[in-house]
């Protein structure tokens, strides 16, 4: 590499330094030798100039290689400050990098085009609102009417916040741009302007009715519909029916959370449906027929074979909710708990001991004769 500056010497890293190295070690020499750091130092002033000259070519890697490959030499053509020709266009482009890696350490925004821009109103606030449904309007789908309090645009000024109809004047101390140039050193930077606070505009005859607010305290009444079924999650955005915006600013969102009333018989699991029936004891053993009604009030016709045990889960396919997602209906599953008769008459009582006293009943019950034989295992 031909002789010249040594831009890795000057940031103090090595030649094999990674971006967010160069990056690091060019923040902590900014920091240290900024001019607003330093005022009147002009040896503080050139070193701020050679950090940022070396910062320049190696940040950027086609820069960097060919500094690499014949030295600063191939930068030759740049003015007396030591900035490339192929660098920065002007020294707003510097500047406007130099705030956006220390953001507003040093009083605001830079001297680029970002400090002629004035701040827009800032917009309302979004609002939570939550809705109860029950299993069968998520279904099918429902209507509610809501209401809420929240900040109306005030109709007297139209949302503005001024007396008169002209509106807002423009800003005395700024001029209408939002922000005041300051000199630091050889820097200029754009400051927040304190007496528009950045709006370019100023209230002289503030409204009586929101004291300049642009916006008052009201009620809103919305109808909204709840789509079937369920979605990604429980809520909804309803778009600019949030807070109304400061002095124009516009509304923020209305969000709407679902809750879900429980149901009597049906429980939720994704857009699947659980339910429990109870089937009698007979049913189990020789088996028969039951009727489970979806929510649509449905009937569906489940066979129960013999020997069923408790704790069997039947589906009926496509019978529970709606997913808005894959445009699918879930299932319900049903899940069969096989009821053990109470209070028996003695009649009954002896009919069943004469029906356990059949050599054949042990075999009629293999699970009650493997966890007999599984117990006495243990005794010994």
């Amino acid at each position: 590499m031909s002789t010249g500056k040594d831009y890795y010497a000057i940031l103090g890293v090595n030649k094999g330094a990674s971006q967010e190295e160069i990056k690091k070690a060019y923040r902590k020499l900014a920091l240290k030798y900024h001019p607003d750091r330093n005022p009147g130092d002009k040896s503080a002033e050139e070193k701020f100039k050679e950090i940022n000259e070396a910062y320049d070519i190696l940040k950027d890697e086609q820069k960097r290689a060919a500094y690499d490959r014949y030295g600063s030499s191939a930068f030759q053509n740049g003015d007396a400050s030591g900035f490339s020709s192929q660098g920065f266009s002007d020294f707003s482009e510097f500047s406007d990098i130099f705030s956006n890696m220390f953001g507003d350490i040093f009083g605001g925004a830079s001297s680029g085009s970002r400090g002629n821009q004035k701040r827009s109103s800032p917009p309302g606030a979004n609002i939570r609102y939550d809705v109860t449904v029950t299993l069968e309007e998520l279904l099918t789908g429902t209507k509610k009417k809501i209401r809420y309090k929240t900040y109306n645009k005030c109709s007297k000024c139209n949302g503005n916040g001024c007396e008169n109809s002209k509106g807002p004047s423009v800003c005395p101390q700024c001029g209408g741009r939002g922000s005041v140039r300051q000199q630091h050193g050889f820097i200029t930077i754009d400051t927040v302007c304190q007496h528009c606070g950045g709006n370019g505009s100023v209230i002289s005859n503030p409204c009586k009715e929101c004291h300049g607010s642009g916006r008052v305290i009201g009620e809103r009444n919305l109808e909204i519909t709840i789509p079937a079924g369920i979605g990604s999650s429980n809520e909804m955005l309803i778009r600019q029916e949030g807070e109304a915006g400061y002095q124009g600013g516009p509304n923020g969102d209305l969000i709407i959370f679902i809750n879900l009333l429980p149901h009597d018989f049906f429980t939720v699991k994704g857009v699947d449906l659980y339910c429990t029936i109870y089937i009698p004891i007979t049913t189990a053993i020789l088996g028969g027929e039951i009727i489970v009604k979806d929510l649509a009030e449905k009937d569906h016709s489940i066979k129960i074979p013999h020997g069923t045990q408790s704790n069997t889960q039947f589906v009926i396919s496509s019978c529970g909710l709606y997913n808005r997602n894959n445009r699918r209906y879930g299932d319900i599953l049903v899940n069969i708990i096989v009821e053990t008769p109470v209070d028996l008459s003695k009649n009954q009582q002896e009919i069943i001991e004469k029906f356990s006293s059949d050599p054949a009943f042990v075999k009629n019950n293999p699970k009650s004769k493997q966890s007999q034989e599984q117990i006495n295992k243990l005794k010994k």
